[in-house]
């Protein structure tokens, strides 16, 4: 569960309050709890989101809520927590880009390239100045591209290489890996 989702479930705004996610947990809990719904199990099944809802938030809440441990975040998803310019990001801000990253991660080994790309696209808008999350960008359009390329979608695989290359024009990991999947294609053709 995201964070987002979260949010929703405990029927909160994002980035709300510890002390407004505690309060709302425990009204949840008093009404969904299984000793108040004695052989409820649409009840029981929402008791269980709610506490997993809430444990997620909590876990989270340190960095949402600013209290220096930035170093760990770092080190959980390996990100920098500045954007271009040195800007720092905002603790929400940073705990959005972590969730994605885990997010994009379970996507890509999955295969899910649409969704993967719905999420770093909005990702991108939300974190325009982010370096990483360009790159990220970049990175989900090539694996597309190296996908449909398998899929024989010569012309949609063409268009999301090229991209890539657009996105983050500076990687020349990516511009060689892209040029060769480009090549592939001029194959084809040929």
């Amino acid at each position: 569960m995201n964070l987002a989702d979260c949010y929703r479930v405990l029927g909160l705004r994002s980035g709300a309050a510890a002390a407004e996610v505690k309060a709302s947990y425990r009204r949840l809990a008093r009404q969904y709890h299984p000793d108040a719904n004695p052989g409820d199990q649409q009840a029981h099944e929402m008791f269980l989101r709610i506490t997993e809802a809430y444990k997620v938030l909590m876990k989270a809440m340190p960095v949402a809520q600013g209290d220096g441990s930035l170093s760990s975040l770092r080190q959980t998803a390996g990100m920098t927590v500045t954007v271009g310019g040195g800007q720092p990001l905002s603790a929400v801000e940073q705990q959005l880009k972590q969730s994605a990253y885990q997010q994009l991660q379970v996507l890509l080994k999955q295969q899910r390239f649409p969704r993967a790309i719905a999420l770093v696209e909005g990702l991108a808008q939300r974190l325009s100045q982010d370096i990483e999350v360009r790159q990220w960008q970049a990175i989900v359009y090539q694996r597309w591209g190296r996908y449909l390329i398998k899929e024989h979608q010569f012309d949609k695989a063409r268009v999301y290489l090229q991209k890539a290359l657009r996105v983050d024009p500076h990687n020349r990991s990516l511009a060689i890996e892209v040029q060769r999947d480009l090549h592939k294609l001029g194959q084809v053709f040929n």
